[in-house]
C-alpha cells in the first residue's frame, strides 16, 4: 500500500477566478470612493464658490453704501416740482464733496436738502430696523427718499433780498430782475407775492415748476420762515444717470451771473414775507 501522501493539485482557474474576483472588488471599492471624493469635492467647490459670490456681492453693496454716504448718493426724484429740469422717475447723482471744503451752495444750484425744521417738523422715530432698510435702499436709488429729502433750485442766499414781482412779472434779487429760463413753460415766477430778506447762512430755495412746487414760499410762516439751513444741505445735484436716454449732467445756469452781492450794510428797508 503506497503510504505517500498525494499530492492533489489545485485548478489553476480557481487562482485566476479568485484573483478576478478580488481585483473586481478592489475597482468597486476604488471607483466609489472616487466618486465619493469628487462628489464632495464638487460640493466643496460650490459652497466655496457660494460664499465667495455672497462675500463679493456684501462687498460690493458696502462699497456702494460708504460712497452714498460720503462722496456720492443717488436720489429718486418723485414729484413733478422741478420740472422740466428734473422729470418724475429720474435718479440724479448728488456730489456729496461739492460743499465739504469750505464752498457753500451759489444762487442756481440745484441742491437736496433735509427740511426738517423748516419744511417739515421734527417726527418721531418708527421702526429702527424699517427704518434702517429704507435708509439703506434710499441709499442706494432703489427706493424714494425720505419725506424729509427734497430737492430744490438756489435762489436766495445769505443776504439777499428776494422779492417777486417787479412790474414786468419778474423775480429780482438784490434789486436785478432774474430771466430764469429754467422754469417751467408757462409758469409764473411766482403767483404769490413776496419780500424777503435771507438771513446768514441760511437759503431760500424754489422748484423750477413753480405752481406744482411747494418751496420757501409756502413755509413763509413755519419756524425758520421757509428757509434752509446750509448745514442742511446734502450735496448738489451734478448728474442724471437714469433713464439713461436722459443721461446727463444738471445743467448750470447763468441767471444770477449780474446779481450783485448784498450790501454788507443790509438792505434799507424792512421786507416782509
Amino acid at each position: 500500500m503506497d503510504t505517500e501522501a498525494q499530492h492533489t493539485e489545485r485548478d489553476p482557474s480557481s487562482d485566476t477566478e479568485d484573483g478576478s474576483r478580488s481585483a473586481r472588488v478592489s475597482e468597486d471599492t476604488n471607483d466609489t470612493r472616487d466618486a465619493g471624493d469628487m462628489a464632495d469635492a464638487g460640493s466643496a467647490r460650490s459652497t466655496s464658490s457660494w460664499r465667495r459670490t455672497a462675500f463679493v456681492g456684501a462687498a460690493c453693496v458696502a462699497f456702494l453704501l460708504l460712497l452714498s454716504h460720503f462722496v456720492m448718493q443717488p436720489f429718486l426724484i418723485p414729484s413733478r416740482s422741478m420740472e422740466p429740469t428734473l422729470q418724475v422717475g429720474d435718479r440724479i447723482l448728488v456730489n456729496k464733496l461739492a460743499y465739504r471744503f469750505g464752498s457753500e451752495p451759489a444762487r442756481g444750484d440745484v441742491v437736496v436738502f433735509d427740511g426738517t425744521g423748516s419744511f417739515v417738523r421734527e417726527q418721531p422715530r418708527g421702526n429702527p430696523v424699517t427704518g434702517l432698510l429704507h435708509d439703506g435702499a434710499a441709499a442706494l436709488g432703489l427706493a424714494e427718499p425720505d419725506e424729509t429729502d427734497f430737492v430744490k433750485r438756489v435762489v436766495g442766499i445769505g443776504g439777499d433780498r428776494v422779492v417777486c414781482c417787479d412790474k414786468n412779472g419778474r423775480l429780482t434779487v438784490n434789486g436785478v430782475p432774474v430771466e430764469e429760463r429754467y422754469v417751467m413753460l408757462g409758469d409764473q415766477p411766482s403767483s404769490v407775492p413776496f419780500d424777503i430778506v435771507v438771513p446768514q447762512d441760511r437759503l431760500w430755495v424754489m422748484g423750477d415748476h413753480r405752481s406744482q412746487s411747494s418751496d420757501s414760499r409756502d413755509h413763509l410762516g413755519n419756524p425758520g420762515g421757509g428757509m434752509v439751513p446750509v448745514d442742511k444741505v446734502v450735496g448738489r445735484a451734478d448728474w442724471i444717470a437714469w433713464p439713461f436716454d436722459r443721461w446727463t449732467t444738471v445743467q448750470e445756469t447763468d441767471a444770477f451771473d449780474a446779481v450783485p452781492a448784498a450790501p454788507a450794510g443790509g438792505h434799507g428797508t424792512a421786507p416782509h414775507g
